[in-house]
């Protein structure tokens, strides 16, 4: 299990191609949908629909290769009901959660993503780690950020621990950690701290994205080149406290935030899940009053 890529509507596709690809990602037509890659990764990251407004569309995990049927086998002995596959994104199994977000499980293989190489990761000194001699960083540091891959995502919920148990029993994702009444943490096995989760809001919808990068540096500079395009609008440069990864999120022209991220926790089967009542931040500027406000539309 694994988190594959998020379906989004958007009232434009051209401004969604325009903010992904300032972003740092790849863009390319399918249909008539846009999709979305992390350079030097064959896996769609983002499939963007053009709709009325803009609304999460779907999420799609991925299972084992030829594992659909014992999928469908649980899920319908859960009483879970399958649904037809949308015209526009065909392919694996669907259903919704108990909110009503549309879910995809697909046995397709995770694709490998481009390692950090010496062109985008730099050694650091630490301390008395002296690990970089005779090379001065900063003539390497302005270099635009290129995400690596979809790190993980939130989503609103009107429950948090209704969420919680509903992807734990169907999907098989476990507690990472839990932000005491505003947010859940999830990963699927050893790996980063969490790929998906949820943060308290009035109704479903997309929080945000997270795309991991190489450093500190590509954080602050895509920052700095998003604000330059036009997409002023953020929180950081900050370290978070679950998950303890360097961040900088951006508002999307539609209401969402989309994250640089690097340095995440990595865990193995050890790790001891805790509630914490702190906050978001080791340290940050002050949060945007609208960080955990869904601007999305209320179903109907």
């Amino acid at each position: 299990m694994g988190l594959l890529y998020y379906g989004l509507q958007v009232p434009s596709l051209e401004v969604g191609e325009g903010f992904y690809n300032a972003f740092g990602l790849g863009t390319a037509e399918r249909g008539n949908a846009l999709v979305v890659r992390c350079d030097g990764r064959e896996q769609d990251q983002t499939v963007l629909l053009e709709g009325p407004s803009k609304r999460l569309h779907h999420v799609a995990f991925a299972v084992e290769p030829g594992s659909l049927p014992e999928w469908q086998r649980h899920l319908e002995g859960l009483g879970v009901r399958l649904l037809d596959a949308p015209a526009e994104t065909p392919g694996g199994l669907w259903l919704r959660d108990h909110e009503g977000n549309l879910l995809n499980l697909r046995d397709d293989p995770i694709a490998p993503w481009r390692r950090f190489g010496t062109t985008d990761a730099q050694e650091v000194n630490f301390g008395d780690q002296v690990r970089r001699v005779d090379q001065a960083r900063w003539l390497t540091a302005d270099e635009l950020p290129r995400p690596q891959r979809l790190g993980h995502m939130l989503i609103f919920s009107t429950d948090l621990a209704a969420s919680e148990a509903f992807y734990a029993r169907t999907l098989g994702l476990r507690l990472s950690d839990r932000l005491t009444g505003m947010a859940t943490f999830m990963n699927s096995g050893p790996g980063d701290h969490h790929v998906f989760g949820f943060v308290h809001g009035t109704h479903p919808g997309l929080q945000h994205s997270s795309w991991m990068v190489s450093d500190i540096d590509q954080v602050a500079m895509g920052a700095r080149n998003m604000a330059d395009a036009g997409h002023a609008i953020g929180w950081g440069l900050g370290r978070h406290t679950l998950g303890s990864n360097f961040f900088h999120y951006i508002q999307d022209p539609w209401g969402s935030w989309i994250e640089y991220s690097s340095d995440m926790d990595c865990i193995t089967e050890n790790w001891k899940a805790g509630d914490w009542d702190c906050h978001p931040a080791v340290w940050a500027p002050e949060m945007p009053a609208d960080f955990a406000v869904n601007l999305e539309e209320k179903p109907v």
